[in-house]
């Protein structure tokens, strides 16, 4: 900071203080106030604090310190009162250690992306009244200890992945006012104990999987002022006895009770309170117009109170304006957004005090602003994202319907189906004051207006990405002194980019702090009047036809730069290999363009990074042993399709994000480091096909625990992959949006494919393509969450483990090329999932298992394998063979035994009817005896 002087008393510089008798630092306050512009960044350890033993209050909130974790030397601040890391970027763990500071009052580690558990030595700290952590990823279950801090009156752990039951013991927090636990996974009933907390004021349990029933009756929680539970509880007629008492209520927010449209008592408790709620929100509770009827009826008390209303994620399918009839006069906020309400024109009473609205995900398909559209002289915000509306929608002949000078501010039209350049001349007709614009995932085609610029000068948010718009880059933007924010990714603008930069006054380059041009059809070189912009945070030119080379002088001037994307352009990076640059980024992607060939020296001094790739960079160098340790706060990494070499070091690195690796198509020689496969626990992806890697494949690779998880948190994976944080793109940078894919290569019959499915994206091992040895190792069939697996054209022998069925989120598997023997398992007819299978080129033997779809897969996934047979190689087994005809043949056997059988009777029976039919009578009648005699004597003589 300007007053840290070296030939000045530290006591005197900014945002420190000493005791004045002592002269010990007890205060070192360095919070950021001002987050759009003034903020701390970059690398910061605070072990260097250590000497500082008797100071009291730590503030670092509101920074951007992004990559660093708490050090487990902050438990020897044993003097701390007050300790803030809010907002600040912090990861990896809460060390235990906090449990050291007996004398800390005030703890807020809230907003940041600290994991695992929340430690129970947190409920030692006897004298804290004061704990924020919420807005992390923090797993497990809540800590009873946490009971003991009898002291407390504020703890909000909301916005984490915590799980388990809400321990009862925090009824023992007796002095507590405020209480969050909502937007976690923890499951099972509501403790009744809960009700002993008699000054609660504020009681957030919504976003749960809580069940059961509400454990309040009438006379507890007697000063609750706001109340936010969601989840499949079951609501019955005494706890609306206990909702409709609570006369200190102000802030109501019931979510997905899909039971309460069904509950009468509860919808008269609602009514009874809503002359004294100032916030109402009843989200997806499968209300219909009915339910809101009996909610504001015209005879119900009038509310002067009622300010935010939200009836979002219901069935309503009229307009309920006039049911808010009572209500219209106070209120300001109005959210119906994801209903069915299908508006031909708005007819409504006046509502002189409302300032947003918000009727997204509704069908608006007709002239939605013909006519009375009059929603009062105080709207700020109006968002219709995905209404499908129309160009009919904004007819020009009716602009003058809204006046030119409302105080519209923001507008949201985005992911609707508007088409037609008008568009642009009803905005400049009726929406001139507005700030904020998003029009992105629509239909626009065209370019736009030039006089655009002109009227909407008052913009600072323009977001018209995803359209079809065309023509050359517009040169106007520059000239919008107050613009912040202009997207104009994925349309079809041609033209030079000089032309953007140098025919504009950039009357706004000291505000200009996000530029987005990715994926059009731009041209030419980057000038160097680029350097105007020496506010910018964020410059994607990915995906366009830009060429020439790229200095230090082009970047010389961006201090503030965090995101940078060149990637998939013709740009020739040429920097000194002593350029140390100006920014700290944490998002650095230059994929196709020509680094190379040495290794980037300067990416020595990048301390923040968060993603890189420098794929396709025609880099021909070894990898430095600095550059590995810099893995440990990576969340992305991509070096894939260059020539690097030598062998991956094998050092000791936790991991602290779930990072994705991809270093195929390379040289990486030498056994598999053990460090990816021991300390990188929360891997996510990892591609090191197409190397020279040799060696067994480790025992270790169960410790992916990661892809032991079956349930896979779309949206929290993401984050984490990307980078991507909610909040920190609302504090820095409103409408930045990452279009950035993290795509897998596959290849499959020797060809390669791509594959953009996130969910093949989210767990994958590739190991394809290497010199690997040894076995498959049989703890792989621990990673029950693997979606893809890859490990073909290696020299792998032995048997596929016998249990791989047990991956039963598998979808992909290829274990081609190999020298893998023995039959192949019959659990893999158990993965339901799996789409892509290939056995092809081993020495595997035996019948070929059936079973569910297994079949359905051709021969070309067994192929190359001599001794397999089966229905899906249309080829006979050995044994059909040797059990089929002899079955055959006893079938035969059996008929012919029959006939002999009866062949054989016959002639029994016939020679004794036919021998006793005439010897019989013979030795029986003594006439015929005699005359057989004398034939005898004859016949001898």
């Amino acid at each position: 900071m300007d007053s840290h002087q070296n030939n000045t008393d530290c006591c005197k510089w900014k945002g420190i203080q000493c005791n004045h008798q002592t002269g010990h630092v007890i205060l070192l306050d360095l919070r950021s106030l001002d987050t759009d512009t003034q903020f701390l960044k970059g690398a910061i350890n605070l072990t260097s604090l250590i000497h500082l033993q008797y100071i009291q209050h730590l503030d670092f909130s509101n920074n951007y310190f992004m990559s660093n974790h708490i050090p487990e030397a902050i438990g020897s601040f044993t003097n701390l009162k007050y300790l803030n890391l809010s907002s600040s970027g912090f990861s990896w763990r809460i060390p235990f250690q906090l449990g050291n500071l007996s004398l800390l009052r005030y703890l807020d580690l809230g907003r940041n992306f600290l994991q695992g558990p929340v430690p129970f030595q947190i409920g030692n700290l006897r004298q804290l009244q004061y704990i924020d952590l919420e807005g992390n990823y923090l797993s497990g279950e809540i800590p009873f200890q946490l009971s003991n801090l009898k002291r407390l009156q504020y703890l909000d752990l909301g916005g984490n992945s915590l799980s388990g039951a809400i321990p009862f013991q925090l009824s023992n927090l007796n002095r507590l006012q405020y209480l969050n636990l909502g937007g976690n996974s923890l499951s099972g009933e509501i403790p009744f104990q809960l009700k002993n907390l008699k000054r609660l004021q504020y009681l957030h349990l919504a976003e749960n999987a809580l069940s059961g029933s509400i454990p309040f009756r009438n006379g507890d929680l007697p000063n609750l002022q706001t109340l936010r539970i969601s989840g499949n509880l079951d609501i019955e007629a005494e706890d609306s006895e206990w909702l409709s008492n609570l006369h200190s209520l102000t802030t109501l927010e019931l979510r997905s009770l899909h039971n309460l449209s069904t509950s009468r008592h509860w919808l008269q408790a609602i009514n009874t309170l809503i002359p004294n709620l100032i916030e109402l929100r009843l989200v997806d509770c499968s209300l219909s117009d009915i339910n809101i009827k009996s909610l504001f009826h015209p005879r119900s008390n009038y509310s002067t109170s009622l300010t935010v209303l939200d009836l979002s994620s219901n069935l309503l399918t009229s307009s309920p304006f006039q049911l808010l009839f009572n209500f219209s006069l106070h209120l300001q906020e109005l959210y119906l957004e994801e209903n069915d309400i299908a508006l031909s024109s708005f007819l409504y009473p006046d509502f002189p005090s409302l300032n947003i609205l918000d009727l997204s995900w509704n069908n608006l398909t007709s002239s939605v602003f013909e006519g009375n559209f009059n929603f009062g002289s105080k709207l700020r915000e109006l968002h219709l994202y995905n209404c499908s509306l129309t160009d009919r929608s904004f007819p020009v002949s009716y602009a003058s319907t809204i006046n030119s000078s409302s105080p519209l501010v923001i507008l949201d039209l985005s992911s609707n189906l508007l088409k037609s350049s008008t568009m642009f001349y009803w905005l400049m007709n009726c929406t001139t004051n507005l700030q904020t614009l998003y029009l992105s995932h629509n239909k626009l085609e065209g370019p736009i207006p030039d006089g655009f610029g002109k009227v909407m000068n008052s913009l600072e948010h323009f977001d018209a990405s995803r359209n079809r718009l065309q023509g050359k880059i517009p040169s106007f933007f520059g000239n919008m002194c107050r613009l912040h924010t202009l997207d104009l990714s994925f349309n079809k603008l041609d033209g030079e980019i000089s032309h953007f930069f140098q025919n504009s006054s950039w009357c706004n380059k000291h505000l200009f702090q996000s530029l987005h041009l990715s994926y059009n059809q731009i041209t030419g070189k980057i000038p160097k009047s680029i350097t105007l912009l020496s506010e910018l945070k964020y410059l994607f030119l990915e995906g366009n036809s830009l060429e020439g080379n790229v200095t230090e002088s082009h970047l010389s001037n961006f201090s503030k730069l965090d995101h940078l994307d060149l990637s998939h352009n013709s740009l020739s990076l040429r920097f000194v290999s002593s350029w140390v640059p100006p920014f700290q980024v944490t998002t650095l992607r230059l994929a196709s363009c020509k680094l190379g060939p040495s290794f980037p020296r300067w990416l020595q001094t990048q301390n923040s990074l968060r993603e890189l790739d420098i794929s396709d960079n025609e880099l021909n160098d070894s990898v430095p042993v600095w550059f590995w340790n810099k893995l440990q706060t990576l969340s992305g990494l991509n070096m894939s399709h260059n020539n690097l070499n030598g062998a991956i070091p094998d050092i000791p690195l936790k991991l602290l994000y779930r990072p994705s690796i991809i270093l195929n198509a390379n040289q990486f020689e030498g056994a598999l480091p053990s460090f990816l496969l021991q300390a990188s626990w929360h891997i996510q992806l990892l591609n090191l096909s197409r190397n020279k890697l040799s060696k067994a494949i480790p025992a270790c690779l169960k410790n992916f625990t990661v892809m032991s998880e079956k349930r896979i948190n779309r949206s929290e994976t993401e984050r984490l992959i990307y980078g991507y944080d909610t909040s920190y793109w609302e504090i820095y940078s409103p409408s930045v949006s990452l279009d950035y894919r993290l795509d897998i290569t596959w290849v499959w019959k020797g060809v390669e494919h791509v594959f953009r499915d996130p969910q093949m994206n989210l767990k994958s091992i590739d190991l394809s393509s290497n010199n690997l040895t040894g076995e498959i190792p049989q703890e792989i069939v621990h990673l029950v969450g693997m979606v893809s697996l890859n490990l073909s054209r290696n020299n792998l022998n032995g048997e596929i483990p016998s249990e791989i069925g047990n991956l039963s989120s598998l979808e992909s598997l290829d274990l081609s090329r190999n020298h893998l023997h023995g039959r192949i398992p019959s659990s893999l007819t158990q993965l339901d999932f799996l789409g892509k299978l290939d056995l092809s080129y081993n020495s595997l033997s035996g019948r070929i298992p059936l079973g569910r779809h297994f079949q359905t897969f051709g021969a070309s996934s067994f192929e190359g394998n001599i001794d397999l047979c089966g229905e899906q190689l249309n080829k006979s087994c050995p044994e059909d063979y040797s059990t089929a005809k002899p079955e055959a043949g006893t079938e035969k056997d059996g008929d012919d035994s029959v006939f002999y059988e009866a062949l054989y009777t016959s002639i029994g029976v016939g020679f004794c009817v036919g021998f006793w039919g005439l010897i019989g009578p013979i030795l029986i009648w003594k006439p015929w005896r005699i005359v057989y005699l004398r034939f005898l004597n004859k016949f001898t003589n």
